[in-house]
């Protein structure tokens, strides 16, 4: 297990799934065009809500992209992380909406394990991972997004806390 490593990816995870966040409450809808443009399925539900827009998506890439030479690992590791984690909250949104959960609405481990062993899984090989250094991760992001959650709550930049 390497701890170094191991803080290094729950920063970019981190940077990942709190991007779109701080973005959204520092642009408003500026440019926030939903990744489904609003499309809904059989169900009568939306393909994904208007929470996952194509900006928050983009530059959660490019923000893990820019901030893993910081974490001392290479951009393009950073820039897989990003859109992997991107992909695991795509993924839960589309289950929750299933669901019938509203837009950010709470699903406890849903909203958080696709996002955090996804992009895991899909850098395993590149970073050299562990299955006990992906169990670590995961279970911290877990702890920690949760934690974080009713921080940024408290401090308005949320607007539900997990």
């Amino acid at each position: 297990m390497n701890p170094f490593l191991i803080v290094k990816l729950l920063c970019l995870l981190t940077v990942a799934n709190g991007t779109p966040v701080l973005t959204k409450k520092l642009a408003g809808n500026v440019l926030a065009e939903p990744i489904d443009r609003g499309f809904r399925c059989a169900d009568g539900q939306p393909l994904l809500g208007s929470s996952k827009t194509v900006r928050g998506l983009l530059l959660a890439i490019v923000a893990t992209a820019v901030c893993s030479p910081l974490l001392d690992l290479d951009w393009r590791a950073g820039a897989l992380v990003g859109s992997a984690a991107m992909a695991g909250d795509v993924f839960s949104s589309f289950v929750k909406r299933r669901m019938s959960l509203p837009a950010s609405g709470r699903a406890t481990g849903l909203d958080q394990i696709p996002e955090s062993l996804l992009p895991l899984l899909v850098s395993r090989q590149l970073l050299s991972l562990t299955v006990l250094d992906i169990t670590a991760i995961v279970g911290a992001f877990v702890i920690g997004e949760m934690l974080l959650s009713r921080v940024l709550y408290a401090w308005h930049v949320r607007d539900r806390p997990y």
